[in-house]
């Protein structure tokens, strides 16, 4: 029998509007859980799955196997070729998208609530009867390498493959999800398969359902759907730790510009001190035209045309990171100025104003996440991987403004280390050279 674990009304709050979303907790008789969101106004289904593990479960020598995999799944299912299989998608008016990152599979579907029966049925053959034909193997194995040779003359992900290799050695962060042109050549059929078989198992699958549905109808949905999956599959990768000290890498590129990535250790996404993080962030360099590395590099210098910083929280490893494009001639005065910049949030932190200012930007834009069933799928599915609670979504705001200066500039102090950033340069940079 269906088991519905919990019911909670949650209450989005905007200055200008006001929703509400019901999230259930339903687990299927087949063991399945999920977050479900009734909403028959509009005649449609947004689902969202993810496994954790992504391309991270790569074995090795093997590297690129898991992203092709994913690929794939739209490539043919049971008796329909790849050919075949776009066209049933087209006839239901259903959309499927399939994506690797490092530490997951993501499986989005929308499709009409008239069709719900034959796009399940659709779906559940792409995820467990996947055919991998040779022939849909080597056309996009070809634009999978296509995208490896672009990236190798690309300044930004020049500088992102050497950032994570240096930081992450032998780990799977330290190498491109997508493989090598060598490992990616070298793949069979076999190892797509194996790819499948590791990455697509219940032992760590994440579901979401919002949408014209009922929370009876969901747990017989996913058992159907997902129930011939495998139980388990290999463990996950180690955690492991930021490895690069303070210093500059300079890599060589014949271009007009220099392009920089930036970072050091960071801090984990269930830290009691993540909001502050978050804050601090916001007014160092995420806050768009109002942070103070956008108008310290650009406003006040004209040094780009664009700089940021985020917090990347993995789920083996955590960086705080930027980047930024400058010419030759001037990038070395924006690392300068990064530098300055960053040393000065540590050691004087935000001010008031600051931190007001940045409490009414990231809790006025929250509720406009939620602007649709396939967002709010997203979203759910999100926070459970990241063992998120569902009243987080009404709590999360008030998490926000209950950081004080105090915290924020504690947090800054703590998290924020001038000496450790290290910075890739790629390009021809004037009065720069590596000094690790």
């Amino acid at each position: 029998m269906l088991r519905i674990v919990t019911f909670l009304w949650c209450a989005l709050l905007a200055a200008s509007a006001q929703a509400e979303i019901a999230i259930h907790q339903v687990t299927s008789d087949g063991g399945i859980n999920a977050w479900v969101v009734e909403e028959p106004g509009i005649p449609f289904v947004a689902l969202e799955i993810r496994f954790r593990g992504g391309a991270s479960l790569d074995l090795p020598g093997k590297r690129g196997a898991t992203n092709l995999m994913a690929a794939l799944l739209e490539e043919g299912a049971g008796d329909l070729d790849a050919q075949a299989f776009q066209t049933e998608l087209e006839r239901l008016a259903a959309r499927f998208s399939f994506r690797a990152t490092d530490d997951t599979i993501s499986i989005s579907a929308q499709f009409l609530t008239e069709n719900k029966t034959e796009a399940l049925a659709l779906l559940e053959q792409a995820l467990i009867a996947p055919r991998f034909d040779q022939s849909a193997i080597d056309r996009v194995r070809a634009q999978v390498l296509a995208g490896i040779a672009s990236d190798a003359v690309n300044p930004r992900s020049i500088a992102d493959a050497a950032f994570d290799a240096a930081a992450f050695g032998d780990h799977p962060y330290g190498t491109p999800l997508d493989g090598t042109l060598d490992s990616v050549t070298a793949l069979t059929r076999d190892d797509i398969i194996t790819a499948h078989a590791n990455a697509l198992t219940r032992d760590r699958l994440y579901v979401s359902v919002v949408g014209d549905v009922t929370v009876d109808q969901v747990g017989p949905m996913l058992d159907a759907l997902l129930g011939d999956l495998p139980a388990q599959g290999p463990p996950p990768p180690a955690d492991v730790a930021f490895g690069l000290d303070g210093g500059i890498t300079v890599i060589d590129f014949a271009n007009p510009q220099s392009f920089a990535l930036f970072g050091h250790a960071g801090m984990k996404r269930d830290d009691p001190d993540f909001f502050a993080a978050f804050i601090v962030n916001h007014v160092l360099g995420a806050g768009g035209f109002e942070s103070r590395l956008m108008t310290e590099v650009r406003e006040k210098r004209g040094l780009t045309y664009g700089i940021g910083s985020s917090l990347a929280p993995m789920f083996h490893a955590e960086m705080v990171i930027g980047s930024l494009a400058s010419a030759n001639e001037t990038i070395a005065e924006a690392i300068t100025i990064i530098r300055a910049e960053w040393d000065r949030m540590a050691s004087e932190g935000l001010t008031q104003e600051e931190l007001a200012a940045a409490k009414t930007y990231l809790t006025g834009e929250y509720p406009l996440r939620f602007d649709g069933n396939a967002a709010i799928a997203a979203i759910m599915v999100g926070m459970q991987m990241i063992d998120l609670p569902p009243d987080y979504v009404v709590n999360r705001n008030a998490y926000i403004e209950a950081v004080t200066l105090q915290d924020a500039n504690r947090v800054a102090a703590e998290l924020l280390r001038a000496d450790e950033l290290h910075f890739v340069v790629v390009g021809q940079p004037e009065g720069l050279e590596s000094a690790d």
